[in-house]
């Protein structure tokens, strides 16, 4: 009997071993889920530069983006792997830096070319920047001006960071972070230490009007700017292209709307006003113009896009190559300035500008009568049916100042593109008094964190865009401060053939009546 019941005993043992593995087992598995929940919540409350965990700007509100076609575990995993860990890997597998020699024999190169001078319109880089000439920009400065931007973008070493504030629409903040990290690229050790905060939305804020007497405006940097605003203007992101609406990087995209343009001669060319956009942008002038599509009264077709349905098709009706078969093009403001515009002035039509009120870096270039013809808001369908009027009267005239519109933009390559972020950047960082340190909220970004972060259309066009090494050339030499009066002369002069185009529009039109 005892020894069956020793057997008994020895056939269910009640080693502690079992229960050593059981716990342990428990222990793993709550580790992992406690793992997992910690990982997924640290996700949830990091800012990425598509928007995850991130507002849309007051100023400017637009639908937030939605993530829902991935769960939420790979959501997670993608934020962790693309903000924090890409950069740090492409670093170390991303092959070997340039000795000290070569990058000296690099450096050697560059400096034996003699750059271009850069176009006259990069003068207005000191207009620019003017208000922190003399007193000099304080990290205060930067931080007051947070509250109007979307993002803050800080350089060190040549290795950019950003703080993220707000989200941006679209694809905006991708492709402008891509922009800058292809001028760090093109010219490597050049690009200076910087802090810069941006707000990535239309519309300027930092009114002159409200600087009080012997105070500083907040330095923001943007896309547009007035003649009533501080705001500091930038390459906007569409140089690098902008896959919502399959408009390819801006050489590229020249060379298509320049081809397109010499498919007819100038007297082949439909002799009407033509413009294709949206109206609905909250635009009083767009809205306006909408009212003067009658091409028998006012020698104009105007035609409402619908990007969905442009969407739907592939964008096919709405190439920027097939709009340039017509003698004069429109130019109407959105919201506030629109990319629209280069693409217009590269058509070789003659560009018929509607009184704007906003300018990017580039505009300043644009002389009326000599690269665009001056419309009047007022009396807006009369006003554009003079133009068209001069132009078929005049046809020659007209021919040439669209070729001229058509050879400025030639000229402003990516080239020079760069070499206007590049004397910006560095123009500013003088004007800083402190040392650019990247906040601690701020992530590393690389070309592998974006292209990770971004979809397969997004992947393309950047990739399409990328400098591929460095510039053998420098930069083009940057003019020498003008006169303090270069400015006001320079936009009286232009005020002065504005006026004189609409005294020859109101002696036609009293003539007329």
């Amino acid at each position: 009997m005892a020894k069956q019941h020793a057997w008994a005993h020895s056939a269910h043992p009640r080693s502690p071993s079992y229960l050593f593995f059981s716990v342990v087992a428990l222990s793993f598995l709550s580790l992992i889920a406690l793992l997992i929940y910690k990982v997924d919540n640290f996700a949830s409350q990091t800012k990425t530069i598509v928007g995850h965990n991130l507002e849309p700007t007051p100023w400017h509100l637009f639908p937030p983006k939605n993530f829902t076609d991935e769960s939420r575990h790979s959501r997670a995993y993608k934020i962790i792997q693309c903000s924090y860990l890409t950069c740090r890997y492409a670093a170390t597998v991303g092959g070997a830096e340039p000795s000290e020699g070569q990058e000296e024999e690099r450096r050697g190169l560059v400096s034996s070319r003699t750059p271009p001078q850069c176009p006259n319109f990069f003068k207005f880089i000191y207009r620019d920047l003017e208000p922190w000439m003399k007193t000099r920009i304080s990290v205060n400065h930067i931080n007051e001006a947070k509250e109007h931007a979307a993002f803050r973008i800080v350089i060190v070493e040549g290795k950019l960071f950003v703080d993220l504030y707000y989200a941006c629409v679209q694809s905006r903040l991708m492709f402008t972070l891509w922009g800058i990290l292809q001028l760090i690229k093109k010219y490597p050790g050049m690009i200076p230490d910087v802090d810069m905060m941006f707000d990535c939305m239309d519309k300027p804020t930092i009114e002159r009007a409200r600087v009080e007497n012997g105070s500083l405006p907040l330095p923001l940097f943007r896309y547009c700017t007035t003649e009533a605003h501080f705001d500091i203007p930038f390459p906007d992101w569409s140089f690098w292209g902008w896959p919502e609406v399959n408009v390819e990087a801006w050489d590229e995209q020249f060379k298509e709307i320049k081809k397109g343009s010499q498919a007819q001669t100038w007297l082949k060319k439909i002799p009407r006003a033509y413009w294709k956009g949206n109206p609905d942008v909250e635009s009083p002038i767009r809205l306006a113009l909408m009212q003067c599509n009658d091409s028998n009264l006012w020698g104009t077709e105007i035609i409402r896009q619908d990007w969905a349905e442009e969407a739907k098709t592939g964008y096919e009706r709405s190439k920027l190559s097939d709009q340039c078969n017509y003698r004069y093009k429109i130019y109407a403001e959105g919201y506030a300035w629109s990319v629209s515009l280069k693409y217009i002035l590269s058509c070789g039509s003659l560009p018929l500008l509607i009184s704007p009120q906003y300018e990017d870096f580039f505009t300043r270039a644009l002389v009326p009568k000599l690269n665009y013809w001056p419309v009047s808001n007022i009396d807006l369908c009369r006003s554009i049916k003079f133009a068209v009027d001069w132009g078929n009267t005049n046809p020659s005239q007209a021919e040439a100042v669209g070729k001229r519109a058509q050879h400025l933009m030639e000229s402003l390559s990516m080239d020079r593109v760069y070499d206007y972020m590049f004397h910006l950047i560095s123009e500013y960082a003088k004007l800083q008094d402190f040392k650019p340190v990247p906040p601690s909220s701020a992530q590393q970004v690389c070309e592998e964190s974006l292209l990770c972060f971004a979809d397969d259309k997004q992947k393309e066009f950047l990739k399409k865009s990328a400098v591929t090494d460095g510039s053998s050339t420098p930069p083009c030499t940057l003019i020498k401060r003008p006169n303090p009066n270069f400015f006001t002369i320079w936009n009286d002069q232009k005020r002065k053939i504005i006026d004189n185009v609409k005294d020859m529009e109101n002696r036609a039109n009293a003539a007329i009546t």
